[in-house]
């Protein structure tokens, strides 16, 4: 097998394990709720907020260290990382264990992710990383919304702490294959430093503003404390900007975005993210949830219609790309996934699994057919020697706006349902302890974050359709790059 396919085998496991971890608590988390001694509403969704804030943070330094130390020794220490951290999650007693278990994991996820596009991109050829980094970057969409349904299934059949358990044979396996079989391509950039002040200062500003939004929304702070939170995130974000202007070697390496294509690229792929990233969670809490109070596995086969049309257009829109340019097929997913989302904004109380596929097939079609282009031009738009900074980059803003875009979803159910209601559908108990009317306002919440998710999917054409004319960077003889 030539080496590029080793590459692209062994990172796609990688990112697909990653990702679908992301995701695929989702579906037990009321199953978790119950067995867990001690486990609130708040505890609960940092189950999740913790493990997307983590990976998020980490990303950008595991990226640079990447490319200080070697893209590939790092990338096997994420998966043995990863693999030791699930074993963990299934091993755990309390809910605060789960959440603190749950940040092993992401460190192992966060090398995963902060290095797998630039060691692809260093193994093929610029004519064919389109459909390389497709398969690849659907993985991440894919495993994050296949979750759901694997997460359904062995939580019905084998408990919730399967979810966890399944991940250790695999990152065995997986470990050994990238260690033996994986070779370094880039030269080491040692001369590099790690930002540490500018990582504390985006880490404390992102956990400020999440944790404003999640303890407004569960009503355990007042609005001052609420505008006071969210006043100290912002400052540590713009704090964060004003160091990386500064550091010699930052953690947010702002020369970049003087590279029109990839700057365009990474505001496009924030924005979709931050449009879809709240999908699952709503979607789930939907079925399972009232009105429908599906079970786990039925509610995770729901959703089939979202991974299928995703991973079926994914490497087909990769591949076209390489041939006929980013730009159509980005513009292309952004629109049919913003019809989609409009289309779940007419759903209500009684809509059953026919009518839910159509807006299911066309959020994942337009998943798929913007995720691989957008991925290629941007990572293929930058310096070889810079580009496990720029896969960091990339994906931490993936990452950052799914993580926001779940707190956005959750202010807007606590604005319009009690709290009260709002802990009996998170936490999956029973049905009599939700007030009348409460039903109805919780499909009115849906309605307005699919809605909010349609227009953030709107402005993302405008980055995505200005992206300017294609170009890659590739090695040249004299270790520097050159456009193609």
């Amino acid at each position: 097998m030539q080496y590029k396919w080793v590459v692209l085998s062994n990172t796609t496991i990688g990112t697909l394990m990653a990702s679908l971890d992301s995701n695929i608590v989702i579906i037990a988390l009321p199953t978790i709720a119950r067995e867990l001694p001690g486990t609130s509403v708040f505890v609960l969704l940092w189950i999740l907020l913790g493990y997307a804030l983590s990976t998020s943070v980490i990303l950008l330094n595991f990226g640079r260290l990447g490319d200080m130390f070697g893209r590939v020794r790092l990338y096997v220490l994420g998966f043995a990382i990863f693999t030791i951290g699930s074993a963990l999650c299934g091993l755990s007693q309390t809910g605060t264990e789960l959440v603190l278990f749950r940040l092993v994991q992401s460190v192992g996820a966060g090398f995963l992710f902060a290095n797998a596009a630039a060691i692809i991109t260093d193994a093929f050829p610029p004519n064919e990383r389109g459909r390389a980094l497709g398969i690849n970057q659907v993985s991440i969409v894919a495993g994050a919304v296949t979750g759901l349904v694997l997460g359904g299934i062995l939580t019905a059949l084998l408990g919730w702490r399967s979810i966890f358990y399944v991940n250790v044979p695999i990152g065995l396996i997986a470990t050994w294959r990238a260690y033996s079989g994986l070779r370094e391509l880039s030269r080491p950039q040692k001369e590099h430093t790690v930002d540490w002040v500018g990582n504390l200062s985006f880490a404390g500003g992102l956990a400020s503003v999440l944790l404003a939004i999640t303890l407004y929304a569960l009503g355990q702070v007042r609005q001052a404390e609420f505008v006071g939170l969210l006043v100290l995130g912002a400052g540590l974000l713009l704090l964060f900007v004003w160091i990386e202007q500064r550091v010699r070697h930052p953690m947010f390496d702002l020369s970049l975005l003087r590279i029109r294509m990839f700057s365009a690229s990474l505001a496009a792929i924030f924005l979709n993210a931050l449009a879809r990233g709240a999908f699952s969670f709503v979607m789930v809490f939907y079925l399972q949830g009232p009105p429908h109070y599906l079970s786990p596995l039925t509610a995770g086969l729901y959703l089939v219609p979202v991974s299928a049309s995703l991973a079926t257009l994914g490497p087909i829109s990769g591949t076209l790309s390489d041939r006929y340019g980013s730009r159509p097929f980005a513009v292309l997913g952004l629109v049919t996934s913003a019809a989609g989302f409009v289309w779940l904004t007419q759903i209500g109380p009684t809509t059953g699994f026919p009518q839910l596929v159509g807006p299911f097939i066309l959020v994942g079609a337009g998943m798929g057919l913007f995720a691989s282009p957008n991925r290629a031009s941007m990572m293929s738009s930058v310096p070889p020697n810079v580009r496990g900074v720029a896969g960091g980059i990339g994906t931490t803003l993936i990452n950052s706006g799914s993580t926001l875009s779940l707190g956005l979803a959750v202010l807007v159910m606590a604005n319009a349902l009690p709290v009260g209601a709002l802990s009996a559908i998170f936490l999956g108990t029973a049905h009599s302890v939700i007030p009348p009317g409460a039903v109805g306002h919780f499909i009115d919440a849906t309605h307005a974050v699919f809605g909010v998710s349609a227009a953030l999917l709107i402005i993302a054409l405008v980055p995505a359709a200005l992206r300017g004319r294609e170009q890659w960077t590739q090695p040249a003889g004299d270790g520097g790059s050159q456009t193609a």
